[in-house]
């Protein structure tokens, strides 16, 4: 299959690297530092979703400022040896011109950079959940990606792997391409299913990205 695309927005955790267990590791140590059981932890998604959002979720809005700062600080400090780049990021990556494509992450800015740099990836263009008022599967963080790069939203693709960004995706208008890396197919709602982005190349043309997706 082809596509031709002005720009490729990429989730990051799941998509482009892997840092699942240090984000368990780091969750369930503030679990319990704050008290919660381990039936109203479970009771939320942690995965694709900003971080305001899951300690809003779970605590009194008095003590998130305090919360939110404590579990950026336990990710960051985890960054080293926490990341592993998933396969093809890499080779797609270096194929792309820097400003056709963009990083959409539900992470602050700070922890963001910190996992990207331990991967070895310094995108040109990076949407945080700093640059944004509404998270996945909200629309905003794709389309502002797309207005930064001077994309039209219709000409984007998007490659995910949780159902909240796959979500915003659709919302936005962009052609979805869903990774099977941390969830089942059943569970993803896109235009192409991939098992993960080794399965995706990319050629830059005047103007434009042309994709294929393997078989």
């Amino acid at each position: 299959m082809k596509i031709s695309a002005d720009a490729l927005l990429f989730d990051n955790d799941g998509t482009l690297v892997s840092s699942l267990e240090s984000v368990q590791r780091c969750w369930t140590r503030w679990a319990a530092e704050y008290g919660l059981t381990e039936e109203e932890f479970g009771r939320v998604e942690l995965h694709g979703r900003p971080a305001a959002e899951i300690v809003a979720d779970l605590l009194p809005a008095a003590r998130v400022p305090e919360a939110l700062a404590r579990i950026e600080q336990l990710e960051v400090e985890d960054t080293a040896g926490g990341v592993t780049v998933l396969p093809g990021t890499r080779a797609l990556l270096e194929s792309l011109p820097p400003e056709r494509w963009a990083v959409v992450t539900s992470a602050t800015r700070r922890l963001a950079e910190a996992r990207l740099a331990e991967a070895g990836i310094r995108p040109k263009n990076l949407i945080a959940a700093d640059d944004i008022s509404r998270g996945k599967p909200d629309p905003e963080p794709f389309l502002l990606a797309a207005a930064r790069l001077g994309a039209d939203p219709a000409r984007c693709v998007v490659f995910e792997d949780a159902p909240a960004g796959l979500a915003a995706g659709r919302a936005a208008g962009m052609t979805t391409v869903a990774l099977t890396t941390t969830h089942p197919a059943e569970e993803l709602s896109a235009d192409i299913v991939v098992p993960d982005l080794s399965a995706v190349s990319a050629q830059a043309t005047a103007g434009a990205v042309e994709i294929t997706v393997a078989d």
